[in-house]
C-alpha cells in the first residue's frame, strides 16, 4: 500500500521526468514506470500528475513530443529532452542536490548542535 505522505512536489516531478528522458525518448507510462522503479516504488506517479507535468515541460520547450508506436503495438506519444531541457536538468539537479544535502545535514545533526534555550 502506498504511503499517502509521499507526495511528489511539482518541481520534483518535473526534475524526475527530465532525468528519465535524459536516457532517451520515452512515452509517459514508461517515464512513470522508471520513476517508480528507481525509487523502489516509494514514489508512484499518477496520470493526473504526470500528463500535466509533461504538457508543462513541453510548453517550456524543455521536451518535445511526437507520436509513435509502443512496444505493445499501440499508438503512444513519445517525449524527448531538448537542449533547453538538458540545461534545466543540470541546473535543477544542482539546486535539489544542495537542498537535499542541507536537509540531511539538519536531520543528522548531533545533539551538541541542539537549538539554544532562550
Amino acid at each position: 500500500m502506498r504511503d499517502p505522505s509521499l507526495v511528489v512536489l511539482r518541481g520534483t516531478l518535473d526534475l524526475l521526468i527530465l532525468k528519465a528522458l535524459s536516457y532517451g525518448p520515452a512515452h509517459g507510462y514508461a517515464v512513470a514506470e522508471w520513476i517508480e522503479r528507481v525509487t523502489g516504488d516509494t514514489l508512484q506517479i499518477e496520470e493526473g500528475s504526470l500528463y500535466p507535468a509533461l504538457h508543462r515541460l513541453d510548453e517550456r520547450g524543455q521536451i518535445e513530443a511526437e507520436w509513435g508506436v509502443s512496444g505493445t503495438n499501440r499508438r503512444a506519444k513519445y517525449y524527448e529532452l531538448t537542449a533547453k531541457g538538458r540545461q534545466a536538468l543540470k541546473a535543477e539537479s544542482e539546486i535539489w542536490t544542495r537542498y537535499a544535502r542541507a536537509v540531511f545535514s539538519a536531520l543528522e545533526a548531533p545533539a551538541s548542535l541542539k537549538p539554544a534555550r532562550v
